[in-house]
């Protein structure tokens, strides 16, 4: 059986498809999750233990206090300051990304994870495993009010880049840190889109090739904005293959 997947239409005008994660994948990264949020709490219930024997109150206001600032702010720190990654999804190579395709936004982070209380009754993310059983695009009651899905995020297979990178100057590499920002920014089904354009260029009639190349250009230039002196001269054709070049290159 298929993964189910969620076709996505930028604005661009640029298709792809992200592979959904199902609910047995979701399990596992939430199974590694509840082991870190455990050891975290282990380690409250220790400092609060030390206070005990100064102030009783304190002690307790502070585990409970931890337990709620850890099992909700765990997820909302990862999952925006890694881009929809908890420790659990990195391993897993899940990700969380907006239903729409356009850039997580911070209250859909807060949004799911707040309702991660209602999903994970009444034991072990029963409502939520069984919405997302039956939900089409595999959402939780979280990623539902949310607007988000959980994606799988494999790892980039290398192309055979002698086929499409014939130069050895790439401009965008001049910039290190917004190379970064372009990888981070960038799904595996964009790169791969990005790879097969170039690898299947010479099958397309010159007006469509002229036309694909500058969607694929516009959409690639607003995940990052280069400076001008990296991207002015460059045909839309060169800046896919310096994008790919900085997608696949060791880093």
């Amino acid at each position: 059986m298929n993964s189910p997947s969620l076709e996505i239409r930028t604005p661009e005008g640029i298709c792809f498809s992200q592979m959904l994660a199902g609910p047995i994948a979701r399990f596992l990264a939430w199974s590694l999750d509840l082991f870190c949020i455990l050891v975290l709490l282990t380690l409250v219930s220790y400092l609060a233990l030390l206070l005990i024997f100064v102030s009783p109150g304190l002690a307790v206001a502070l585990n409970t206090l931890g337990y709620f600032v850890i099992s909700i702010g765990y997820g909302i720190v990862c999952e925006w300051f890694w881009r929809g990654q908890t420790l659990g999804k990195r391993v897993c190579r899940l990700r969380v990304v907006d239903a729409e395709g356009l850039r997580l936004q911070f209250h859909q982070v807060v949004i799911r994870n707040l309702l991660r209380f209602v999903d994970a009754l009444p034991l072990l993310y029963f409502v939520g495993g069984v919405v997302c059983w039956f939900s089409p695009k595999c959402q939780r009651l979280g990623d539902i009010a949310g607007g988000t899905v959980v994606i799988r995020h494999p790892r980039l297979l290398e192309p055979d880049l002698d086929q499409v990178l014939p130069g050895k100057f790439n401009s965008l590499r001049q910039y290190p840190h917004l190379a970064a920002r372009l990888r981070q920014g960038v799904s595996p089904a964009e790169a791969a889109l990005a790879v097969q354009a170039l690898l299947r260029r010479d099958h397309f009639q010159p007006e469509a090739r002229v036309a694909l190349f500058a969607e694929l250009a516009a959409h690639f230039k607003s995940k990052v904005d280069f400076p001008p002196e990296a991207t002015d001269g460059i045909a839309d054709e060169q800046y896919i293959r310096n994008v790919v070049g900085v997608l696949y290159s060791e880093h």
